[in-house]
């Protein structure tokens, strides 16, 4: 039976994280669909149909899901399911929301997160914070899968030619009303999928000092991130939060600034290829898993860093 991916659009484009998805599903099984609920979602549609790991796109359009609401996204899904040994998507907040509806309805354990695939029933996922790799085997016959998509790499966005086929909607679920969506742009990259991060944690010491990891993200055309601590403190908004209860990171280059290092944020981000840490405290759990390490005052270190990002450009030109 065929694996069918549900894929997260903005009724346009396809969101980068799909393409990650559809890398893990064809190791599941290399007869993947990948299903488009949307509204006016043809252009979705269409490039979910290029991805050449993606051998057919079922597309389901109504007014009521413009929206992306689980509530409605769950009928719909479930009603598709017979065909399907696998179901998968993203374990990011509209994995998360979804999934669990998904596999309640189908009576089936959801695995979460995982972060490889061993076999069509046996899969690997992070446990206590990413500190032991746990691996599971699933014996229920549908298996409801989320998937870590920072694990996976994206698959080519280009060249396949799936067909398109449209299915039916489902009925419109009225207990759950759509206010509003309030979304922060940024000409950075996202912080998600961005090939260099810059971190600030309570040794920041105040919002306004996000300034100098602002001036180092810009030189370097990287996105900004926080740990809890910062962001519970009121530094900084919380879509910024890297960690356990965060965003899961793993850019090329991960710098740490006036961060400890909780085991919580080190779930976050511990994965990424090079991890440069400044902390004036040496004894930092940070420096742990640190690649390079600065022990350093980082209101001194930060504007001698700008400096000489600044010299570089100007050698550059």
């Amino acid at each position: 039976m065929s694996v069918l991916l549900i894929a997260e659009h903005n009724n346009k484009e396809l969101k980068s994280f799909t393409l990650n998805a559809v890398t893990a599903a064809s190791q599941i099984d290399s007869d993947v669909h990948a299903l488009v609920i949307g509204n006016n979602c043809g252009d979705a549609a269409k490039a979910a149909s290029e991805l050449p790991l993606v051998k057919k796109v079922i597309s389901v359009e109504a007014a009521y899901y413009e929206s992306f609401l689980a509530e409605n996204f769950a009928p719909v899904v479930t009603k598709l399911a017979d065909n399907y040994s696998h179901i998968v998507c993203s374990a990011n907040t509209f994995g998360k929301n979804l999934m669990p509806r998904i596999a309640a309805k189908l009576n089936t354990s959801q695995v979460s997160d995982i972060i490889k695939v061993e076999s069509q029933d046996t899969f690997v996922r992070p446990i206590y914070a990413g500190n032991a790799f746990a691996t599971v085997k699933s014996t229920d016959a549908k298996k409801c899968i989320t998937i870590r998509p920072t694990s996976f790499e994206p698959c080519e966005n280009s060249g396949g030619s799936a067909p398109i086929e449209t299915a039916e909607a489902g009925e419109e679920f009225l207990l759950t009303k759509f206010i509003k969506r309030e979304e922060i742009k940024s000409d950075r990259p996202e912080l998600g999928t961005a090939r260099i991060v810059v971190s600030g944690g309570r040794g920041m010491q105040s919002g306004d000092n996000f300034k100098l990891i602002t001036s180092i993200a810009d030189k370097l055309n990287a996105a900004i991130g926080a740990s809890r601590a910062a962001v519970d403190a009121g530094y900084i908004s919380n879509d910024h939060q890297v960690g356990q209860t965060g965003k899961v990171v793993v850019p090329d280059l991960y710098i740490a600034v006036g961060i400890s290092g909780a085991i919580q944020h080190l779930a976050g981000m511990k994965e990424s290829k090079v991890i440069v840490a400044i902390n004036k405290d040496g004894e930092a759990p940070i420096f742990s898993v640190a690649d390079y390490g600065l022990e350093a005052d980082l209101f001194e270190a930060l504007p001698q860093f700008l400096e000489e990002l600044n010299k570089l450009n100007t050698i550059q030109k």
